[in-house]
């Protein structure tokens, strides 16, 4: 299987030019799907701590980086949306936020702010003993007792995988886009339409700027500190 990918296909939401070059690094299967950009992408082409792959695999071999706060040694790694991105030994600490057009970006943010991470919950079912999982946007799995439900967004302990905040989907919470041609913005939910029969429901915006309509799956639920403004 290749290791390569057509920079020119790639999803919207990676951080990559286009048309300098044929290819970019093939993200392992992982958190994120299609999504998910390569580790060495983001230590490569965004930050420009490595200029290879090479000398990604060597910084990853001292354990120097984490993700989520797990030491990461695969530089084909998917990173995507709300990921926690820390290199202790440079004191930084990045979340992968969405950038106006909906392309993943890093937003830098405090030690004690990379402890946690937000989800977006996106299934949730009964399991064995009967205990409540939650299924979030990346993948995780989190065994609850609490009452959520899907849409709503969670903030989760990066060692224990427990619940330290919780944004219920509702008209006047924070959002931010995360696809489509308002990706990047943030906004207050004004009214949520709801579509008969299997249609997408639709959802409205308020935003500095006037506001935009979108359908709900283009969007998750957010805390003010989310949006980078308030985390120095």
């Amino acid at each position: 299987m290749t290791k390569h990918q057509k920079r020119l296909s790639v999803p919207k939401s990676w951080p990559v030019e286009r048309k300098t070059e044929t290819f970019t690094v093939k993200a392992d299967a992982g958190p994120h799907g299609e999504d998910g950009v390569p580790l060495v992408v983001l230590l490569r082409d965004v930050l420009g701590y490595v200029d290879s792959r090479k000398e990604a695999r060597y910084a990853l071999s001292e354990d120097s980086i984490l993700i989520n706060g797990v030491p990461i040694n695969d530089e084909q790694r998917p990173i995507g949306m709300f990921d926690i991105v820390a290199f202790p030994g440079r004191d930084e600490y990045y979340r992968v936020f969405p950038d106006e057009g909906g392309r993943l970006a890093l937003t830098e943010i405090d030690e004690e702010s990379a402890q946690s991470r937000l989800g977006k919950i996106v299934n949730k079912q009964q399991v064995s003993g009967g205990d409540t999982q939650l299924t979030l946007h990346d993948g995780t799995n989190v065994i609850v007792d609490d009452e959520y439900e899907p849409k709503d967004s969670i903030v989760i302990d990066n060692d224990d995988k427990s619940v330290v905040a919780h944004f219920p989907y509702e008209e006047g919470a924070l959002v931010t886009a995360v696809r489509g041609n308002h990706g990047g913005k943030v906004g207050e939910i004004d009214t949520i339409d709801i579509t008969p029969g299997s249609g997408s429901n639709s959802v409205g915006v308020s935003t500095d700027d006037g506001g935009f309509e979108t359908v709900e799956e283009y969007v998750v639920v957010i805390d003010e500190n989310f949006t980078g403004e308030d985390d120095e």
